[in-house]
């Protein structure tokens, strides 16, 4: 048994924070951050809203796509960085919304790879026939622990959320995965506190990063999980019609999707839009190049994840 995408969907908060109105908060510039990044404008979460709010929004766009009845669903896993409340996990909160009865339903965190790790999780469930319609999710409230003061960061995030709908098949939809992580890079990219560790000085948790050195490691590393799944699935370099990586920083996708020999026509981008999402830029990606209809049924997907702890994730999709 086998699992294959059957509905996708995301959600963007209203609020739309540009690079000029970066501008009017740290020492930063429209033009300074588009080179760096390739990122001009990024939704950004009300007051209240919350990171179920958004996955429920989402998840309901994916459900209605895949023309499914919510009650269908007997798996719900959230991939999210900025969850709720430290429990309820997401999956259970977004589970009462959308009025699932009771399956398990659970949250992973694995920072921007958490959509991969998710639906990696949720694929095993179905060939392992413990599940058989399982809804992922990657959720995202990124601005809620962004130092807005701090320009390295503050200009590269922004909030979103993006589901999928997998469904049991005879042959392989999501072909082949891959994951990974290595803790010895954790403080190039983490956070300056949590629930066990309060914040210094009674300060909100805030994200800190070492831009130069996670680029280094996330291009080395992507090219090497580009290697991996040409290698372990007799592919050649050009059999990938679509590459939908995580939207981190154009510089990164531009450098895996030429590892690749594939184009930048044929790489779905939403970075300039929305900015790094985290665990929501796959699967928001994913349903943008889905329901414009450049990703059509039958086509080979490659998507890849780079994140803090380090972790990564690779998925090799036949749509």
């Amino acid at each position: 048994m086998y699992s294959r995408i059957i509905g996708t969907g995301r959600y963007l908060p209203e609020r739309v924070m540009t690079n000029f109105d970066l501008e009017k908060l740290v020492d930063t510039s429209d033009e300074w951050i588009r080179a760096r990044t390739g990122i001009s404008e990024r939704h950004i979460a009300a007051e209240g809203e919350t990171t179920s709010d958004l996955a429920s929004h989402a998840a309901r766009n994916a459900i209605d796509a895949a023309g499914v009845e919510p009650e269908s669903i007997d798996m719900i896993v959230v991939g999210t960085t900025t969850p709720d409340l430290v429990f309820p996990n997401v999956g259970c909160l977004l589970q009462e919304r959308l009025g699932i009865g009771a399956c398990p339903a659970l949250s992973v965190e694995t920072a921007c790879s958490s959509f991969i790790y998710a639906l990696t999780v949720a694929d095993q469930f179905v060939r392992t026939g413990l599940a058989k319609r399982p809804l992922v999710v990657g959720a995202e409230t990124m601005s809620r622990i962004i130092d807005w003061t701090d320009r390295e960061t503050c200009v590269l995030f922004g909030d979103g959320a993006g589901a999928v709908v997998l469904d049991a098949a005879s042959e392989p939809g999501i072909i082949f995965s891959s994951l990974g992580a290595d803790g010895r890079y954790r403080q190039l990219l983490d956070t300056d506190s949590g629930i066990s560790q309060p914040p210094p000085d009674g300060k909100k948790t805030s994200l800190r990063m070492k831009g130069n050195e996670v680029f280094k490691v996330a291009v080395r590393t992507l090219e090497g999980m580009v290697d991996e799944v040409i290698e372990k699935n007799n592919l050649k370099q050009g059999d990938i019609d679509w590459f939908v990586p995580h939207q981190a920083n154009l510089r990164i996708i531009a450098a895996t999707a030429k590892r690749l020999k594939i184009p930048m026509e044929r790489v779905i981008l939403t970075v300039a839009e929305h900015g790094n999402t985290s665990a929501a830029s796959i699967p928001m990606a994913l349903d943008t190049g889905i329901r414009d209809g450049r990703i059509k049924r039958g086509d080979l997907l490659l998507l890849e994840a780079f994140g803090g702890g380090f972790t990564w994730g690779s998925s090799l999709i036949r749509y």
